[in-house]
């Protein structure tokens, strides 16, 4: 008979407690995905996995070890606490580790409110072979496009958390995502791009044929691409890898950099980084969003904060150790894993949309560079000196004029983030939810 996560969770504690563990809290996720890949009209792969992974950690006075097993036997849960135990003791002390105090957990949840997990039956896989060749047809009923790659997916999680300091929690979570890649040309002359949409809910899953026909309409707009000038201009990020800036100063202000000392932002607290009348917001509440929790990896219960506040840096990113390391409360950060202990991540960010929309801003940057695409990173983590190849279009007098590929830009993130435009075309259903970006004076070594 399948135990119920739950009763898998409790049984590690006790198994834990018997074995000789101060503390300890474990974690049980069941999951199944089903992943299709078509490439040239030919079923490439099909993946299937399903499974339960259990995750323990236990503690002795201020060691910890961790511990993880997808074998659900009794036999194999004494075994994992025994040795997590004696991994602890051999451990090294760390005077900031420890569970939450009772009085700090989550209590009362509405988890049905965050609407998190798909209520319809899980699909075949033929339903996603089928998805993905209708992307793919669409893409290739296009003209110019020589090949098209598509993949359809679907996972489904369920998750039950439980601590010795009297936490236990659980919820499902479901996605359903569907991608193309188009091809266009050949040789040294091959262009590409691509569409991807993903979605708790099916129902509200894009079209595959609009997925299919976005992707070829981006490759074919790429043809001909080649190296722009090079020198001091602005730069429009693209609405698609713009958040990859917001993610820079999100991992700058992660707790565990902070507290080592190693972070470009380490003096920034209280300080202004972006420029006046924006915000970047974390709200862990919002309906259909894949980043949402009631409670963190720890237990603490999740709340809606100003991170950034009207440019003005408010807080770090922390989870119980890494504030008690910084001597601060912990932001209700903490993500959790079943391999190793809790550590600083964000769930759904939003940084203010700006008043004019994309095209507005291209036409405000007169001469410059539209990024779509970004390749590689050299980004400094301590100075927050920026290096990233790119492609994109070059822009002259406000119109887009060729693409380009084959460039570099660099700058510093603290200087680019002063220098920063919002546009006002963020998604509404992504967890980071970041407009088009125009940064003025980067430096761009192309032709």
């Amino acid at each position: 008979m399948t135990r119920s996560l739950e009763t898998l969770t409790e049984a590690l504690l006790t198994a834990a407690k018997r074995a000789g563990a101060d503390a300890a809290d474990a974690i049980a996720v069941d999951g199944i995905a089903t992943a299709i890949d078509i490439r040239a009209e030919q079923l490439e792969q099909a993946e299937r996995s399903e499974g339960v992974e259990l995750g323990l950690r236990v503690l002795i006075g201020q060691r910890q070890a961790c511990v993880s097993v997808s074998d659900t036997s009794d036999a194999s849960i004494r075994a994992v606490a025994e040795r997590a135990v004696a991994m602890a003791r051999e451990a090294p002390e760390d005077k900031y580790v420890g569970l939450a105090d009772p009085s700090q957990l989550a209590q009362g949840w509405d988890m049905a409110a965050l609407e998190l997990c798909d209520p319809s039956d899980e699909v075949s896989a033929a339903v996603l072979e089928a998805d993905a060749r209708r992307a793919e047809a669409a893409a290739m009923a296009v003209g110019g496009i020589t090949q098209v790659e598509a993949s359809a997916s679907q996972s489904r999680r369920q998750i039950h958390m439980a601590a010795s300091n009297g936490f236990a929690g659980g919820y499902a979570r479901s996605s359903r995502s569907l991608s193309a890649v188009a091809f266009t040309g050949s040789g040294t002359g091959m262009e590409r791009d691509w569409a991807a949409e993903g979605r708790i809910y099916a129902a509200d899953l894009p079209s595959a044929e609009d997925i299919g026909l976005l992707a070829a309409t981006r490759a074919l707009e790429r043809v001909g691409a080649r190296q722009p000038k090079t020198g001091a201009y602005p730069v429009l990020y693209d609405e698609r890898i713009s958040s990859g800036i917001i993610g820079h100063v999100l991992g700058a202000i992660n707790g565990a950099s902070i507290a080592r000392g190693s972070s470009w932002l380490r003096d920034a607290l209280g300080t202004q980084i972006l420029p006046r009348g924006l915000s970047v917001i974390e709200d862990p509440h919002r309906a259909r969003i894949s980043g949402s929790r009631a409670f963190d990896g720890e237990g603490l219960p999740t709340a809606r904060r100003a991170i950034v506040e009207d440019g003005v840096l408010m807080g770090w990113v922390l989870d119980l150790a890494t504030g008690r390391k910084l001597g601060m409360p912990s932001s209700a950060n903490a993500a959790r894993g079943t391999s190793s202990p809790p550590s600083p991540g964000t769930s759904n960010i939003d940084l203010t949309q700006g008043v004019k929309s994309r095209a507005e801003l291209l036409a405000d940057m007169g001469t410059g560079l539209f990024v779509t695409s970004l390749i590689g990173s050299s980004i400094n983590p301590t100075t927050g000196d920026y290096s990233r190849g790119a492609s994109g279009f070059w822009v002259e007098n406000g119109q887009i004029t060729y693409a380009v590929n084959e460039c570099t830009i660099a700058g510093n993130l603290r200087d680019m983030l002063l220098r920063m435009t919002p546009a006002n075309d963020a998604r509404m259903h992504m967890s980071t939810r970041v407009p088009s970006l125009l940064i003025e004076g980067l430096t761009l070594a192309g032709a």
